[in-house]
C-alpha cells in the first residue's frame, strides 16, 4: 500500500493512516506537536512503517517521540507499540491501569485475538512484542499528562468498548482522543459531506450500559471535535455521540432478537446490514460504496460482541 501524507487537522494535531488491514482511512495515529511530541495510537505493528514514515515527513525524529499514548489494549490500537517503542528511545507508553500489565507480556492479547482471526493473525498484527515495564506510564480517571505549558491532557475512564480504555481530554482544541468507546466514524461518507457512525461493539468486554454512559458523560461536556480511533475527526461531536447511542439501541434490540432466535453472529451481523444498507440507501449512497465493505468488516466482529454480552447476561 503506498503511504501518503500526514493530514493537519488543526494546527498542532496531524493524522496519520496506518492502513491498518490495508486498508486506507481504518485506523488512525494521531501527533500533537507540543514541546513533549505525543503520538496517540499506534495501530498494530504492520502500520509502524506508516508511523515513522508520516513522523518524517513532518519533519520529526524518532527521537523527539516523548509519549505515546494507547486508549485501550485492543491490538489494532497498540499492538505495535512495542515495535514503535524500539525505535524511540525517549519515548514512554501511556497505558489505563487495567492494561499495563498486557503490554508488558502480551500473549494473552494474542491468543485472544487468533481465536478472532485466526489464520489472518500474522498478516494484520505480527509481530506483538512486549514493552519493559519501566517504559510504561499509567493513567487512570482524573490524572493529567502536561505535554507543555499550555497544553495538559486528561484521562477519562470510559468503559463499554473494553474495561482498559480511556478517552484523552486535549484541552487547546476542546477535543477528545474517543478510542473506539463513541463509536466509528466512517471518513469515506464524511469525505462526500456525509456524518455517519456506528457503535464498536467488539468482544469480549463489550458492555451497552457503560458505553451509554461513557458516551453521555462526552456529550454533555460540549467538545468541539472528536478524534476518533477509526477514523478521523469529527467537528460535530454532539450529533456524532448522539447517531451512535441511537445506533446502540437498535443493535442491542437485533442482538436479543437474534439470541432468541438461536442465531449465529453471521446471521445477526446480517440483521444488523440490512437496517444499515436502508438507511444509507435512503440517503442516496450507492450499492457499491466502498463503505459497504468496511461496514461489513465491522458489523461481523461487532456482531460476535453482541452475543457474548447477551449470552453471558443470559447465564448469569
Amino acid at each position: 500500500m503506498d503511504k501518503k501524507d500526514p493530514v493537519a487537522l488543526t494546527d498542532r494535531i496531524t493524522l496519520i493512516d496506518g492502513f491498518d488491514m490495508d486498508i486506507a482511512e481504518r485506523t488512525g495515529t494521531y501527533v500533537i506537536n507540543e514541546k513533549h511530541l505525543t503520538i496517540i495510537e499506534t495501530g498494530p505493528s504492520p502500520s509502524v512503517a506508516y508511523i515513522k514514515d508520516g513522523l518524517k515527513k513532518m519533519g520529526h525524529k524518532l527521537s523527539d517521540v516523548e509519549y505515546i499514548i494507547v486508549t485501550h489494549i485492543h491490538l489494532d490500537h497498540a499492538g505495535g507499540a512495542g515495535l514503535l517503542l524500539q525505535d524511540c528511545p525517549n519515548a514512554k507508553l501511556v497505558v489505563h491501569p487495567k492494561g499495563a500489565r498486557h503490554l508488558a507480556d502480551p500473549s494473552r492479547l494474542v491468543a485472544g485475538a487468533k481465536m478472532v482471526y485466526g489464520d489472518r493473525f500474522d498478516n494484520l498484527f505480527a509481530p506483538v512484542l512486549p514493552v519493559s515495564e519501566d517504559r510504561i506510564l499509567v493513567k487512570g480517571e482524573g490524572d493529567r499528562l502536561e505535554i507543555s505549558p499550555d497544553c495538559i491532557l486528561e484521562f477519562w475512564d470510559s468503559s463499554g468498548h473494553a474495561n482498559h480504555h480511556f478517552a484523552i481530554v486535549e484541552p487547546v482544541s476542546n477535543g477528545i482522543f474517543t478510542g473506539d468507546t463513541a463509536g466509528i466514524h466512517y471518513e469515506q461518507l464524511a469525505k462526500e459531506g456525509i456524518d455517519f457512525h456506528l457503535p464498536s461493539t467488539s468482544p469480549n468486554q463489550f458492555d451497552p450500559d457503560l458505553m451509554r454512559e461513557s458516551i453521555l458523560r462526552m456529550k454533555e461536556r460540549g467538545f468541539s471535535r472528536a478524534f476518533y480511533g477509526h477514523y478521523g475527526m469529527s467537528e460535530k461531536p454532539d450529533a456524532a455521540f448522539g447517531q451512535t447511542l441511537d445506533w446502540l439501541e437498535i443493535f442491542m434490540n437485533e442482538g436479543e432478537a437474534a439470541l432468541q432466535a438461536g442465531e449465529t453472529h453471521i446471521e445477526l451481523a446480517a440483521r444488523l446490514k440490512e437496517h444499515i444498507n436502508q438507511h444509507l440507501r435512503s440517503i442516496e449512497i450507492d450499492d457499491d460504496h466502498e463503505v459497504y465493505m468496511l461496514i461489513e468488516l465491522d458489523l461481523m466482529v461487532g456482531a460476535m460482541g453482541l452475543l457474548d454480552y447477551l449470552y453471558k447476561k443470559k447465564d448469569k
